[in-house]
Formats: structure tokens, sequence, C-alpha cells
């Protein structure tokens, strides 16, 4: 087996106890997704500096509404539990969400003064500038009501997005979904998904991460994000471990890190040209909880999950390059893993 240098003592580790996921009957949904869908605009031509930009391409974005793109093409029925603004901006997310599949009964309308949120994304390898318009943001007034809770009872997964957690009553309409999944053998997937700009400090940070993780089956995130969850990256893991959790630390151009049971996988990247630095952890996600459950194994799962992120950084726009497994297979059938996926 392959080891690997932590820069920490995991206790527990090498017992070759593998903890799995188990989906014990079939849902109607293989997942829902909790966050924000909003309005990405790219600028044209491409590669270009937004203030320099003759025009600007348009698509649907956000992590819920790029997450559930990505886990559509990969072959899932995914619904998307988020709010739009009742204006043509949010007909248009709507209607981009339609066009890819995702079932929108359960979004839900704000009618007041808040907004469906934009993001201007440049498409460059480097000096990539991305600004996001969110004051006031209309998905953050999602309410848990009937409707979902029947959902999530017909549902296999459910994947919530940090960003849905920023503001008091979203954070607790959005903890109560995930208490009732948990009590109804709905796997909780949480996305940390940190920006600094949504949250007042770190303190307050670590005490919604703290709520929401002992709600969830799966955690998701990378070192910064570990690290603001718990002080100690080392402790974070054999908490995971002790709590029957799966924690996966992605770590960019040095692949992931899988820790299972008292086991952990390391996993390479497909190396490809880069256009652009966004959407791969929304298109690393969705695969490889859509390959997981198709397969049953981590091991195929993380590879899909790179996979797809790289595509995705490699082409224009950020939901409309989700990979199918199509493009997946071909990808990793001429490319190979670097460095190979083993379990330590």
């Amino acid at each position: 087996m392959l080891s690997i240098d932590l820069p920490f003592q995991v206790s527990g580790l090498m017992s070759e106890k593998i903890q799995n996921i188990i989906y014990k009957k079939t849902r109607k949904w293989s997942a829902l997704v909790v966050g924000r869908a909003g309005l990405d605009l790219y600028p044209q031509p491409s590669g270009s500096k937004t203030k320099l930009a003759k025009s600007f391409a348009s698509d649907v974005g956000g992590s819920g509404g790029n997450i559930a793109i990505a886990m559509k093409k990969a072959g899932g029925n995914i619904a998307l539990i988020s709010a739009l603004s009742d204006d043509p901006v949010g007909f248009f997310v709507k209607n981009r969400l339609i066009e890819e599949g995702i079932e929108i009964n359960l979004m839900q309308t704000t009618h007041g003064n808040e907004r469906t949120s934009l993001a201007i994304a440049e498409e460059r390898p480097t000096d990539c500038e991305v600004v996001i318009y969110r004051n006031n943001p209309a998905d953050l007034q999602i309410v848990f009501n009937k409707n979902i809770e029947l959902a999530i009872l017909n549902s296999s997964n459910l994947v919530v997005t940090g960003t849905s957690l920023i503001d008091d009553q979203s954070r607790e309409q959005v903890l109560k979904m995930m208490d009732f999944a948990k009590k109804n053998e709905c796997k909780v997937w949480l996305d940390l998904d940190y920006r600094h700009w949504n949250w007042p400090d770190k303190n307050t940070t670590r005490s919604v991460y703290q709520k929401a993780e002992k709600l969830a089956h799966v955690i998701v995130g990378n070192e910064e994000e570990f690290k603001i969850l718990n002080n100690k990256l080392a402790n974070q893991i054999n908490q995971c471990i002790s709590n029957n959790q799966i924690m996966i630390l992605k770590k960019g151009k040095n692949g992931c890190t899988l820790f299972s049971g008292d086991c952990y996988l390391t996993s390479g990247i497909y190396k490809l040209k880069v256009l652009k630095p966004y959407g791969s952890g929304d298109a690393f996600l969705g695969n490889l909880i859509m390959n997981y459950m198709t397969h049953g194994d981590w091991k195929k799962a993380t590879e899909a999950g790179s996979a797809a992120a790289a595509i995705v950084v490699s082409k224009p726009g950020c939901a409309s390059a989700m990979p199918s497994n199509k493009e997946i297979k071909l990808l990793q059938d001429s490319v190979s893993i670097e460095p190979k996926t083993e379990w330590s």
C-alpha cells in the first residue's frame, strides 16, 4: 500500500476497517441539493478582464445549482432547494434549471426586496477575478416546509452547501432539514464551502459549522475550511473517525484524501490545460456522490470526481461545463490519474 506523509498523527489508521455508506432502499430522488442558484456572467471574448469585456455570456450558477447540474449529468434524479426573486433574473435561472433537467418544485419565490445573486467570473487561468453580488440574497429565504419534508423521505441524499448556513433565518431552516434527513435514513453531505466575505468572523463560522457537522454523514472541505471547523486538522479527522463519519479533504492540485473508518484513501488528479480555476469543487462533489451511489466504491468515486473537476476547469463556463459520464470515461481512458489512487 501507498502511504502518505501527513503533517500530524491520526489515531487508529491502518486497521483496514473502511466505513461505507449503505443505502437501504431505492428512493425517488438521488439527491436534494440545498444552496444558492444564481446568474453567472462571463466576460467575452473568453479570457477578457471584466473591465475590458465587449459582452458577457450568461448561465445559471451558484454552488447549489452547479452541484445539482453535475449530479444530473452524472445520471441522477435531482431536485434543488433554494429561493429565487420574482423577477426576470429569477425566471432566467429557473428556466435554465428546467433545461438542465433539475426538478424545481421545491424552489421558492421571494416577493420582497430580495434578489437572485449575480456572479461575474473571468475565464482566465491566473489573475482571475470573480465578483459576487449578494446583498439581501433571495436564496437565504428558504423555508423548511411539508413539501421538502416529503421529498427528504423520498431521497437517498441531502447535499448541503455551507453558503446556505450564513444567515440566521436560512441556517435555522437548513439545520432542521439536516436533522430530519438524518433521522429518516437520508444521507447528509455537508460541503463546508467557506467564503470569508459571507461571515462576520471565523469564530461565528466555527460555531455554525460545528452544529452542522453533527448532522452530517459526510463532510467535505479543504484544509482552510477544516481548520475553521477545528483548529487542529488531526483532531477533526479523529473526531470524524470516532463518529463514524466520512471526511473528504480536498487538496487542489494535490488531489484529495478521504478518511473512511480506520483507513484513508489518497487520490490524485487528471492533468488538463486549465482555462479557469473555479467550478472544480462542485463538479468533484456532484460526480463523487453519484458514482458512489452507483458503484459503492470510494476509489472509483474519488477518481470520477477528480476527472469531472479536471474537465470543468478546462472548459468555458461552469454549469454548462459539467461533464457527462461518457466524457468522464473518455478522459479516464486517455489520461492517467497522478498519483494513483490507493488505500492506506
